[in-house]
């Protein structure tokens, strides 16, 4: 049962008094990320939001045998030679190897754009550039996904979201009254275009491209955002039913936000140390991964906070206006 003597006449956090900065910092965020999002739509030949990495248009994963280690720094050189050679975007990893077979120590999987059966030339530029930083480098597989198989990829994946999406639609509408689920959509929502969006102007800027490590990392702020909702959504429901007749739904909103924001915090920074550690000292192909999942994080955090909160006390007050024109 809720505890009145909770309800302050202050506290550290006050949404109700200022939710107008903090729709202000939403809008400031979410503009540039649709702008940027448009401005892919309508010059991409996809129409696609984010720049597709080769996981969804098609590309070819090559891995050479070599004989010595490779270092972070010679990974990020062969990355600037291949691209200064013509293989764009080459996404570079190096995988230990247990046997010491034929010499070989260290097997580089490098993924690039396709490349067909019958076009070597391309293959020998990133062959010559391996020689030119490892020792002996061998072609020990190589592996192509077509264009028919990476537009197979990208549908399943929106259909994985688009699935994802409607259970949480239901799951709230089942759980909460309308309002507090059309509510806590649009916080998904906010936190879905704003990570989606920032990838989007990293894109148009640094020619980042997205592969399917980027819908589980949206699926998972997904998951995280709609959590994160909820718990302050449920203390916001149980004060209400005991402490409705005694003060306002700004007052009670503004209580149940002060009383979880400890959790939602706590629960924020530690995942994001980790996030954090991994972004830094993790492998260059996980980066775009961990990148998403920080800013889904932090957009989750603030959204429930001081997106979903607000538009839950915007709501309550207009339906209280409402309500006393009429009795009036």
């Amino acid at each position: 049962m809720a505890n009145p003597n909770l309800i302050k006449s202050s506290y550290l956090i006050d949404v109700v008094k200022h939710r107008w900065h903090y729709l202000t910092i939403s809008i400031v965020m979410l503009i540039p990320c649709i702008l940027a999002m448009l401005y892919l739509m309508f010059t991409q030949p996809n129409h696609s939001p984010v720049k597709l990495g080769i996981d969804f248009t098609g590309g070819t994963i090559l891995q050479y045998g070599i004989e010595n280690s490779v270092t972070p720094e010679k990974i990020s050189t062969i990355r600037f030679e291949l691209e200064k050679n013509g293989i764009s975007n080459p996404i570079i990893q190096n995988i230990s190897n247990q046997s010491s077979e034929g010499g070989i120590k260290n097997i580089i999987s490098i993924k690039t754009s396709f490349i067909g059966e019958k076009n070597n030339k391309q293959i020998n530029k990133i062959t010559a550039v391996l020689a030119q930083n490892t020792t002996a480098p061998q072609l020990i597989s190589t592996t192509s996904v077509g264009p028919t198989l990476g537009k197979e990829l990208l549908k399943n994946s929106l259909a994985a979201m688009l699935l994802a999406f409607l259970g949480i639609v239901i799951y709230i509408s089942f759980r909460f009254q309308a309002d507090y689920a059309i509510i806590a959509l649009a916080a998904l929502f906010h936190d879905a275009v704003f990570v989606v969006g920032v990838f989007a102007i990293l894109g148009i800027l640094y020619g980042v491209q997205v592969d399917s490590l980027f819908i589980t990392a949206i699926l998972t702020v997904v998951g995280f955002s709609v959590h994160d909702t909820i718990v302050v959504f449920d203390r916001i429901r149980e004060n209400n039913r005991f402490l409705a007749k005694k003060y306002s739904s700004g007052e009670i909103i503004n209580a149940s936000v002060n009383q979880t924001l400890a959790r939602s915090v706590n629960t924020s920074i530690t995942t994001l140390l980790t996030l954090l550690a991994l972004y830094f000292f993790g492998g260059s192909t996980t980066k775009d991964f961990v990148l998403a999942m920080i800013l889904g994080i932090i957009a989750g955090t603030y959204s429930s906070i001081f997106f979903a909160s607000v538009l839950l006390a915007w709501d309550k007050e207009i339906k209280a206006k409402k309500a006393n024109a009429q009795s009036n």
